[in-house]
C-alpha cells in the first residue's frame, strides 16, 4: 500500500465517527476500527521490504521552491513507531467502545482520536522536516482536543491547555532548529540531512540547531524540567491517557532524538545535554511516583522515568545503547499500555481510583489482577517478562558510561532509580489487589466484561512472549529499527534473558530487594516525603502564564486603543528605524544615470498632484472636498501611468478612480459634512513629523534606485523575455496578471468578492434594525432638485449602455495582448451599469436586474478555480495556462489560451463585486414614494393636466 494512503487513511477516517454519531455506538467504533485497520494491513505490506533492510519511498513535490515537499519513506525505525501508533490504536479504539458511557460523545471522541493517529503516522513517516513540522503541530493541536475531551472538568481544560503550551512552546523552537539544519545542508529532505553528519557538526549553527530541536523533544517527551504537563494530561479519559502515553505523543520526541541520532549524536554537546536530561528525568519520575495515591498519577510520573530512561541511552551515544533503547521502546508500550487500562479498569469498575481508598481486589477482580500483575512486574524489571530484558541492556551499558571523570555517578544514580521503579510498581500490586477485603468500596468491585479486558490481555501476553523468546518475536524488528537509528552496521547483540553472572544482573538484584524494602517502609517514607518543602509544577505553571498574560495584556492596552493613527506610527517609526539601520551601515554603488530634464506638462502634472495632496492635508475635515481632492490626486496619477508607458495601470487607475468615487458619495450621503476633530495639536505636529521623515526617505530611496543601474538581472527583465513564448501575450502586465502571478489575482477577486459580500451582509444588519427608520425617513440637509431624474442624462446613459458593454467585450478580448483584460473591462462595464442607477433610480434599475449579482461573483471565482484546476488533467501545477494558435477560413490565424477564461472569471469577480456593493449602498438611499414605473421619470399625477371633473391631475390608469 502507498504511503500516501497509509498517512491519509486515519484523517479520512476520522470524518466518519462524525457523521455516524447518530447511527450509535458501534457504529461509531466499527469505522474507526477498519480505518485503522486498513492502515495497519497496509503497513504489514510493507514488512518484509523493511526486513530486507529496504526503504519504501513515497516523493510528491509539493512546493519544490521553498523546499517543501510530501516526500514520505519508512525504514525500520518509522515502520516500528507506525506499528505502535496503529497497532496499539486497534486496542484503544476496541477499549474506549467499551469504557466511554452513554453520555460522551463517541463520535467525536473517535474523529479527534483518529486525527491524532493520522498526524502521529505522519510524524514518523515523513520524509521532510518541513512536512514532519505540520505534523508534529497537529499532535499537539489533536491531543489538546483529546486531553479536554471531558471539558466538563475544570481539570480536564486545565491539563489540555498545559500541554498545549508546553508542547506547542517547544515545536516553535524545534521549527527553528529544523530550519537552521535545513540551512546548513541546503535541503529540508530528512534522507538527505541524515547522510551530512560531518557537514553539520562542523557548523557554527551545530549547538543553536541542537538546543532548539532538543527543546521541541523534551517538551514533547515530557523531560525535566518539562515533565509537570504529562502528570496533569491525566485528566483525559482513560483510553487517551493509555493511548498519548505508551505508544504516541510522549513517544515523538524519542522518535525525533532517534531519527536525528545519526547526525546530532556523537559530540559531548548531544551526550551531556541529552544523557543529564534523561537520568534526572529518569530517577525524578521514579522518586515522586512512589508517592502518589492516584493510580494514573502513579502511572503517569513512572512514564515520566521510563521516558527519561529511554532519553539516557540514546544520549549515551553508542550502537548497543541505541539497541536497548528501540527495544525498551516496544516493551514500556506493551505494559505501559496495559497498566493504565488496568488503571481504567479499576476506576471503571470500583468508581475510584485513590490507592487509599482500595485493596484486597484479588479476589474480586481476578482477570484485572492478572493483568496489572504481569504488567507491574515488568515494568519492575523481573525477569521472565520484557521489561527485564531492556533494563538489564540499560544497566549494562551504564556500567560503561564515564561522565566528568566519575565511572560511579550514571550507575549509581540509574541504580537508585531503578530501585524506586521497582518500589512504585510492587506499590501498585500489594497496595491495590493484596491485603484484605474492604467494606467501603466506593461501588462494589468485579471484573468488567470482556471488551474491557480483551486489549489489555492482548498486551500482557506480548509482554510474557517476549519475555521468553525476544529475539525471534522482536529481534529483526529492534535490528532494523536500530540501524535506522546508528545509519550503520551493529555490532553483534542477542536479545536473551539470560547473559550469565554480572554487574547489570547484581545491580538487577539490588534494585528489586531495595524495591521491597521501600515497599515495607513506604508508610513512614510517605509521611517524610509530605512533610519536605518541594516546588509545586503546576503552581509555577499558573504563576509563569498569569505573568506572562498580565505583561500582555499591559502591552495590548497600550499598543492596540483601537486609533488607526495610532497603528500607523508604530508601523512608520518602526519601518523608518530599520530603514535607517539598514542605511547607515550598508554600503551604496555611485550613480550611474544621468537625470533626464522633465518637459512641461508633466512639471504642471506634478504641481497639481502636490497641490491637491498638500490641500487634502489641511482641509480632509470636510469630506466632500476631501473626495474630490483624491479624485485630482488620483486622476494625476493615472496621467503619470500614461506618460510613464504602462496604459493598462492608466486605464485601472481611471476606472477604479470612477467607480469609487460614486461609491464614497453615496457613502457621504449617510455621514455627517465634517469630521470630528479627534487629535491634539501636539499629536497632530508629531504625525506631520513623522510622516514628513518618511515621505523624505522614501522620495530619497525611489531617487536613489532611478539613478542605477542592477549589476544582477530583475523580475521585469524575466517577465518581458518570457511574456510571449510563455504565456503567449505581449501585454506583459497582463500576462503577470493571468499567468505568472495568477494566484495573486485568485486571490484578490475571492477577497474582492468576500469584501462586498461584507457590504452587503452590513446592509442586511442595519435595514433589519432601528436605524431603518432613520435612514428611510431622514430629511435631506440640502434641497433636492425638482428632477429626480432628468431626462437628458437618463437618453444618454440607455444609449450609452450598449456601447459601454461593447467597449468592455473589445478591452476584455484584446488585453492579452494589447491594453486591457479582465479587471479593467470589469470596471467598464460596472461603470456602465452605475450609470443607468444613477440616471434611472435604484428602484427602476433593480426590477430590470435579471442576474444576482451575488451568483456574478461566486461564478466569476467558479470559472477561475475551474481554469487553474484544468492544469492539473495535463500534469501540470494550479493555474499553469496553455495556449496555441488557430485558422479558420477567411479568417486570420488567431491565438486561443486558457488565459482567457481565467480572465473572464476575473471580470465576472469585478462586475459582481461593484454592482453588489453599489446596489447595497443604494438600498439605503431608497425612500417610499421614489418608485418610478415610467420611463423617464414622466410621472402622470405631476405632468399631466388636471381632471376637469375633480380638478386633480389624472390617474395613472386614465393616462
Amino acid at each position: 500500500m502507498s504511503l500516501f494512503l497509509i498517512v491519509a487513511l486515519p484523517f479520512l477516517g476520522a470524518v466518519f465517527p462524525a457523521l455516524l454519531i447518530r447511527a450509535g455506538r458501534n457504529a461509531c467504533a466499527w469505522s474507526a476500527g477498519v480505518t485503522s485497520a486498513l492502515a495497519f494491513v497496509g503497513l504489514m505490506i510493507n514488512l518484509p521490504a523493511v526486513l530486507r533492510g529496504e526503504a519504501v519511498t513515497a516523493r510528491l513535490d509539493w512546493l519544490p521552491w521553498l523546499g517543501l515537499n510530501a516526500n514520505f519513506f519508512l525504514d525500520g525505525l518509522g515502520f516500528l513507531f507506525a506499528a505502535l501508533i496503529l497497532g496499539i490504536g486497534l486496542l484503544i479504539i476496541l477499549y474506549a467502545r467499551f469504557y466511554l458511557s452513554r453520555e460522551d460523545p463517541m463520535g467525536q471522541f473517535y474523529t479527534y482520536l483518529l486525527l491524532f493517529q493520522g498526524a502521529m503516522v505522519g510524524i514518523v513517516l515523513s520524509d521532510n522536516i518541513l512536512l514532519l513540522l505540520v505534523f508534529w503541530e497537529l499532535t499537539s493541536l489533536s491531543s489538546f482536543l483529546l486531553i479536554g475531551y471531558w471539558k466538563h472538568l475544570p481539570e480536564g481544560r486545565q491539563g489540555a491547555r498545559m500541554a498545549l503550551a508546553v508542547t506547542g512552546s517547544g515545536g516553535l523552537a524545534m521549527i527553528a532548529g529544523m530550519l537552521i539544519l535545513g540551512h546548513i545542508v541546503g535541503s529540508y529532505d530528512l534522507s538527505v540531512i541524515l547522510q551530512n553528519k560531518e557537514l553539520i557538526q562542523a557548523s557554527p549553527l551545530y549547538l543553536p540547531a541542537l538546543i532548539l530541536i532538543l527543546l521541541g523533544c523534551f517538551t514533547k517527551s515530557a523531560q525535566f524540567p518539562f515533565h509537570f504537563w504529562l502528570p496533569h494530561a491525566m485528566a483525559a479519559p482513560t483510553p487517551v491517557s493509555a493511548y498519548l502515553h505508551s505508544a504516541t505523543m510522549v513517544k515523538a520526541g524519542l522518535f525525533l532524538l532517534a531519527r536525528m541520532w545519526p547526525v546530532l549524536a556523537g559530540t559531548p554537546e548531544w551526550f551531556y545535554i541529552v544523557a543529564t536530561t534523561g537520568l534526572i528525568t529518569m530517577l525524578l519520575g521514579a522518586v515522586i511516583a512512589l508517592f502518589k495515591d492516584d493510580l494514573k498519577a502513579l502511572l503517569a510520573f513512572s512514564t515520566v522515568s521510563h521516558l527519561g530512561l529511554i532519553t539516557m541511552l540514546l544520549g549515551f551515544g553508542t550502537e548497543i545503547a541505541a539497541i536497548a533503547a528501540i527495544f525498551h521502546i516496544i516493551n514500556h508500550a506493551t505494559f505501559k499500555a496495559a497498566l493504565f487500562m488496568s488503571a481504567g479498569i479499576i476506576d471503571h469498575e470500583t468508581g475510584t481510583r485513590d490507592i487509599k481508598r482500595l485493596g484486597g481486589l484479588r479476589h474480586l477482580m481476578p482477570v484485572t489482577f492478572t493483568i496489572a500483575l504481569i504488567a507491574s512486574l515488568s515494568m519492575a524489571g523481573l525477569p521472565p517478562l520484557n521489561g527485564f530484558l531492556s533494563k538489564e541492556m540499560m544497566l549494562e551499558e551504564t556500567v560503561h558510561t564515564v561522565w566528568g571523570h566519575s565511572h560511579l555517578l550514571v550507575p549509581g544514580l540509574a541504580l537508585l532509580a531503578a530501585l524506586f521503579s521497582a518500589a512504585y510498581s510492587f506499590r501498585y500490586i500489594a497496595h491495590v489487589f493484596l491485603g484484605p477485603k474492604r467494606s467501603d468500596y466506593p461501588s462494589p468491585p468485579h471484573d468488567p466484561p470482556v471488551g474491557l479486558w480483551l486489549a489489555p490481555a492482548f498486551l500482557v501476553v506480548l509482554v510474557v512472549t517476549i519475555g521468553l523468546n525476544a529475539q525471534a518475536m522482536v529481534g529483526p524488528l529492534v535490528k532494523v529499527a536500530a540501524s535506522a537509528v546508528t545509519g550503520g552496521e551493529l555490532p553483534y547483540f542477542k536479545l536473551k534473558l539470560w547473559h550469565g553472572f554480572n554487574t547489570a544482573l547484581l545491580m538487577s538484584t539490588v534494585a528489586t530487594i531495595g524495591g521491597l524494602i521501600l515497599l515495607i517502609m513506604h508508610g513512614g517514607l510517605e509521611r517524610v516525603w509530605n512533610a519536605m518543602p518541594r516546588p509545586e509544577a503546576k503552581t509555577i505553571f499558573d504563576t509563569v502564564i498569569g505573568t506572562l498574560t498580565q505583561v500582555s495584556r499591559v502591552i495590548t492596552d497600550t499598543l492596540h486603543n483601537g486609533a488607526i493613527s495610532r497603528y500607523a506610527m508604530i508601523f512608520v517609526v518602526f519601518t523608518l528605524a530599520i530603514a535607517s539601520y539598514a542605511y547607515f551601515t550598508g554600503t551604496m554603488e555611485l550613480p550611474t544615470r544621468d537625470v533626464q530634464d522633465a518637459p512641461l506638462l508633466p512639471i504642471v502634472a506634478w504641481f497639481c498632484l502636490i497641490s491637491a495632496t498638500a490641500m487634502l492635508t489641511f482641509l480632509h475635515r470636510n469630506r466632500q472636498l476631501a473626495l474630490v481632492l483624491i479624485g485630482v490626486v488620483g486622476l494625476i496619477v493615472s496621467l503619470s501611468f500614461n506618460f510613464l508607458s504602462a496604459p493598462d495601470l492608466a486605464m485601472t487607475q481611471i476606472s477604479v478612480e470612477v467607480v469609487s468615487i460614486i461609491l464614497l458619495l453615496l457613502c457621504l450621503n449617510f455621514l455627517p459634512k465634517t469630521t470630528p476633530v479627534d487629535s491634539s495639536l501636539t499629536i497632530r505636529l508629531r504625525d506631520a513629523v513623522i510622516a514628513g521623515v518618511a515621505g523624505v526617505g522614501s522620495a530619497a530611496l525611489i531617487y536613489a534606485v532611478m539613478i542605477r543601474d542592477f549589476s544582477f538581472p530583475t523580475i521585469s527583465e524575466f517577465h518581458l523575455a518570457n511574456s510571449y513564448k510563455g504565456g503567449g501575450g505581449t501585454n506583459v502586465v497582463n500576462v503577470i496578471l493571468v499567468d505568472f502571478r495568477g494566484f495573486d489575482t485568485f486571490g484578490e477577486i475571492i477577497v474582492l468578492g468576500i469584501a462586498a459580500l461584507v457590504i452587503f451582509a452590513l446592509t442586511e444588519a442595519v435595514l433589519a434594525s432601528n436605524v431603518r427608520a432613520y435612514l428611510l425617513n431622514r430629511k435631506p440637509e440640502w434641497p433636492q432638485s425638482g428632477d429626480a431624474h432628468p431626462l437628458m442624462m437618463v437618453v444618454v446613459t440607455r444609449v450609452m449602455m450598449p456601447i459601454a458593454l461593447m467597449v468592455a467585450a473589445y478591452i476584455f478580448f484584446r488585453g492579452h495582448n494589447l491594453p486591457g483584460g479582465g479587471f479593467i473591462a470589469g470596471l467598464v462595464a460596472a461603470i456602465a451599469f452605475v450609470m443607468q442607477y444613477m440616471a434611472s433610480g435604484f428602484t427602476w434599475a433593480a426590477e430590470r436586474q435579471r442576474i444576482f449579482y451575488h451568483g456574478v461573483i461566486g461564478s466569476g471565482v467558479l470559472i477561475a478555480a475551474a481554469t487553474g484546476m484544468g492544469a492539473w488533467f495535463n500534469g501540470l501545477p494550479f493555474l499553469t495556462s496553455a495556449f496555441g494558435y488557430v485558422h479558420l477560413t477567411p479568417l486570420k490565424e488567431f491565438e486561443l489560451a486558457t488565459a482567457a477564461l481565467f480572465d473572464l472569471g476575473v471580470f465576472l469577480a469585478v462586475l459582481g463585486a461593484v454592482m453588489l456593493a453599489l446596489e447595497s449602498l443604494s438600498r439605503f438611499a431608497w425612500q417610499p414614494g421614489m418608485v418610478t414605473e415610467h420611463a423617464m421619470d414622466i410621472n402622470p399625477k405631476r405632468d399631466d393636466p388636471p381632471d376637469p371633473n375633480t380638478d386633480q391631475p389624472a390617474s395613472e390608469g386614465e393616462a
